[in-house]
């Protein structure tokens, strides 16, 4: 029973853990509409149990190794972000709703990258080359964050193209709260884009003038593509980051050289196209300023990250002290705001720099929610954000979720996996771009030496 009143504590303190940092830090970072933190609920445990043998034939697979907790009854009941959250609309009005998963939005400005391709190509690029290698994709998308984060509408129109070719685990498509588009699971991906079509139709052409085909399947997905550009770039909250003073976004390049978009841009002989920049209020300028926290890169964290290690060692006591493990308070939150990167050889100085490093990497792993619902002119008063398409309007919410901090031991993996991305890119994809290193990579082929007389 002690054993037992223990866990429940522990569990208790976890998911204490998670609500506060959605309240107390990520509601600084993005903005008290964005963030829906959630409340601790207890559950009768009879009631938990039914739940989880209703759900288990609907989880993924890859899902299926994780039990849910039926022991404890304490739950987050947080609200269901497929559908519009600003106004209580009526129940029967259709809502779509597009979960993005844009990841890193820019490259590293880190003096202390050992590797010079990493200021060149963009973390998530590499990364599709590794994931297809080991199976966990059949093809490469060719999706770039940083044309996403561009502001550039062109450029985002591409990304957001390329998200719907080769969805992963990036896009998501619900109708009325129900999967209608993107992946289930790793290798299961739904890309029919009339069948998508179908689906959109009655939202984006109300009425049945538009003729069926390629065309009209082509004219919808624009029409999305335009709504999600609209959306991402409005502003649906007033709040500019708390304190945060920002992390200057041109202190990285702003176009990564394996984007598709860029590579075509050189092919047709044109310079490369720099980003508009984003607008100061919208959630995607929020995202890539609470992701560029990452000032030193995961190889000039790593070191600070051993120093604390170092100094938990020989004072463990101290690791309450320190907040590692919260409480996430505005404690935590304060120290969070000095961007220095002169490092004083202190363990603060260190400290500071991975609690900053996981505040990113929770950035660079959130998804966005669009939520969108058709409403007659009459009803789109000024109080409700709208956005236009050509034959119909639509009242829409965005809202951040995956906020969930991430835990301080995983840095040595992201270490280890960092070296593993770029080294595959350096051997397998950019070596075969190089005629000279090609030959120096050349595997499983046999080889003639030759000599030459000196």
């Amino acid at each position: 029973e002690c054993c037992l009143s223990l866990f429940h504590k522990e569990i208790l303190h976890h998911l204490q853990n998670i609500v506060d940092f959605g309240k107390h830090v990520m509601k600084q970072f993005f903005g008290e509409n964005y963030v829906h933190h959630g409340e601790i609920i207890q559950l009768p445990l009879d009631f938990v149990r039914q739940l989880c043998l209703k759900i288990q034939p609907e989880r993924p697979e890859s899902r299926c190794d994780k039990d849910m907790d039926t022991l404890s009854g304490y739950a987050m009941c947080l609200p269901n972000l497929t559908r519009l959250q600003t106004y209580r609309f009526v129940e029967h009005r259709p809502i779509l709703c597009i979960e993005i998963k844009p990841k890193c939005g820019f490259i590293p400005f880190s003096s202390r990258v050992s590797q010079e391709i990493k200021h060149k190509v963009c973390r998530y690029c590499m990364h599709q080359h590794l994931k297809v290698a080991n199976g966990k994709w059949k093809r490469p998308s060719k999706y770039c964050p940083l044309d996403l984060f561009s502001g550039n509408k062109q450029r985002m129109h591409f990304a957001l193209k390329s998200l719907l070719q080769e969805a992963q685990n990036n896009l998501k498509i619900f109708k009325n709260g129900e999967l209608i588009y993107g992946c289930k699971d790793d290798q299961d991906c739904v890309s029919d884009w009339n069948e998508l079509a179908c689906h959109l139709k009655p939202f984006f052409f109300p009425s049945n003038g538009l003729v069926s085909g390629p065309h009209c399947t082509r004219t919808i997905v624009k029409e999305l593509i335009h709504v999600i550009t609209m959306t991402l770039l409005s502003s649906t909250d007033a709040c500019r980051a708390g304190d945060m003073k920002t992390v200057p976004i041109s202190q990285g390049r702003s176009y990564c050289e394996a984007s598709a978009f860029n590579k075509e841009l050189v092919r047709n002989g044109k310079h490369k196209l720099e980003s508009s920049g984003l607008p100061r209020d919208c959630l995607l300028y929020k995202t890539l300023q609470a992701q560029m926290l990452d000032m030193l890169d995961i190889e000039g964290l790593y070191p600070l990250y051993s120093r604390v290690e170092q100094y938990l060692e020989e004072f463990p006591e101290e690791r309450s002290t320190l907040q590692i493990d919260g409480p996430y308070n505005e404690a935590f939150y304060e120290k969070l705001l000095d961007l220095s990167t002169e490092d004083d050889g202190t363990v603060a100085f260190a400290l500071t720099k991975v609690q900053q490093y996981r505040i990113a990497m929770t950035a660079k792993d959130c998804s966005i929610m669009i939520a969108l619902s058709p409403c007659l002119q009459d009803e789109c008063s000024e109080q409700r954000p709208v956005v236009l398409t050509s034959k119909s309007r639509f009242t829409f919410s965005v809202s951040v979720l995956d906020l969930d901090l991430k835990p301080y031991e995983s840095i040595p993996h992201q270490y280890k996996l960092d070296g593993k991305i770029v080294n595959y890119y350096l051997k397998n994809v950019q070596a075969k771009d190089d005629p000279v290193m090609s030959n120096l990579f050349k595997e499983n082929e046999d080889c003639t030496l030759v000599l030459h007389k000196v």
